[in-house]
């Protein structure tokens, strides 16, 4: 399979090309395992961005796909949905007590919480600060919220209120809150800017900054969400609570959903009955059967312990690496919680043939491994929550053979 093949062909034709596509066709899918149109099988450990936490066709969620194709698809938001209703009562059990409200996209949540967070600020205030390395989206403030110059450049003129400090430096933090600013927006564990997990004293510390200086803090979950890192929330390893919370990746379990949940005492902003008209819409937000398949997503997570398993999981992954880079000095460090991993490469080795992750994802390729590689050293590996031992022994045995050339 290459450029030539006629799928590709045709989508070079037709589509725009936003994406750095590899050559392949890919025709299905079961569990772990992708299958191309030329029959090769590939071992998921990305699950598509992260997106695919059951893995590919699991059978509870075709069911509950199937189930409700046959009985509603979409109404619209002037009417009632039980699907709907029964998603936002898992999160908020999941979670903290808080109201959903559902769109289509990671982007598309945070987007609706800096709408929000505008609302909070009555006009006259309207920062929101986030940090360097973060990635937030590609919508108009979303990618001004983002901590990456890239994502934003050749969009100018650039949204005003945006402003950035380092990850994990909480003086930084402190000094760039001014009479404007009205929210901090973070990610429990950077994604786009290499795993990046925080010192035990950080998100705790932004709850308490912006619990002084009465700010909205507002965690970015679209990687971190949904059981990936050992629990349901990123922001739940460390003990606090988000004022807003946005989903994006996995709560979807592969379809496009979007979550912004915000909690009881700031829902007003948004509440029609008390504002008179609507603030913040979306059309095609809390369609029936993706809803239906986000809600069974939750149950069969909580039904399997995929929770915990994915704690234990990232533990032993996460020994493994560590020896392994302790042995070949090809690793500087292995990072991250649960299934959401971060290996930091050794470029600069005597023995490294490798100048960049990209080189490492494009052998493991044509190994039949599927992993990623973000800011320039560091690959990820994330998972389905289903992803068995012996899957994980797999990957792992040909990652560390293709790192040692």
């Amino acid at each position: 399979m290459g450029a030539n093949d006629p799928t590709i062909v045709r989508h070079d034709a037709f589509m725009t090309r936003n994406y750095p596509r590899y050559p392949i066709v890919i025709e299905s899918g079961q569990g772990c395992r992708l299958t191309a149109a030329d029959g090769i099988s590939y071992l998921d450990l990305f699950s598509g961005f992260g997106a695919g936490i059951l893995g590919h066709c699991h059978p509870d969620l075709v069911a509950a796909a199937t189930r409700q194709a046959d009985k509603l698809w979409h109404v619209g938001n002037l009417l009632h949905t039980a699907p709907q209703t029964e998603l936002a009562e898992q999160i908020a059990a999941k979670g903290f007590a808080g109201r959903s409200y559902f769109c289509h996209s990671g982007s598309d949540a945070n987007e609706s919480a800096f709408k929000l967070a505008r609302l909070y600020g009555s006009g006259k205030r309207h920062k929101i600060i986030s940090t360097h390395d973060s990635f937030h989206g590609r919508g108009f403030a979303a990618m001004m919220a983002t901590g990456q110059t890239k994502a934003r450049e050749g969009f100018e003129p650039w949204l005003d209120g945006f402003t950035h400090v380092p990850f994990n430096d909480l003086d930084a933090m402190r000094d760039a809150i001014d009479e404007q600013t009205v929210a901090i927006l973070i990610e429990p564990i950077q994604g786009e800017g290499g795993v990046n997990v925080p010192d035990d004293d950080y998100l705790p510390g932004l709850r308490d900054l912006c619990d002084r200086h009465d700010l909205l803090l507002i965690c970015d979950e679209v990687w971190t969400g949904c059981g990936r890192t050992g629990r349901w929330f990123g922001y739940q390893h460390w003990g606090f609570e988000p004022d807003v919370m946005t989903l994006g990746k996995a709560v979807g379990a592969g379809l496009g959903v979007g979550v912004m949940c915000v909690h009881q005492k700031y829902a007003d902003l948004f509440d029609v009955k008390k504002i008179g008209h609507v603030m913040h819409a979306t059309t095609l937000g809390g369609n029936c059967v993706a809803m239906a398949v986000s809600a069974r997503m939750f149950d069969v997570i909580e039904r399997d312990g995929l929770i915990d398993r994915a704690a234990a999981l990232g533990d032993a992954i996460t020994i493994r690496l560590r020896d392994f880079g302790q042995s070949t000095a090809l690793i500087n460090e292995a990072r991250g919680r649960g299934l959401f991993l971060g290996i930091e490469l050794n470029v600069d080795h005597k023995d490294a043939w490798f100048n960049s992750g990209a080189d490492v994802v494009n052998r493991c390729l044509e190994r039949g491994l599927m992993i990623n590689a973000t800011q320039n050293v560091v690959l990820r590996l994330a998972p389905p929550l289903i992803v068995t031992d012996a899957e994980i022994d797999e990957g792992l045995t040909i990652l560390e053979d293709v790192l040692r050339g």
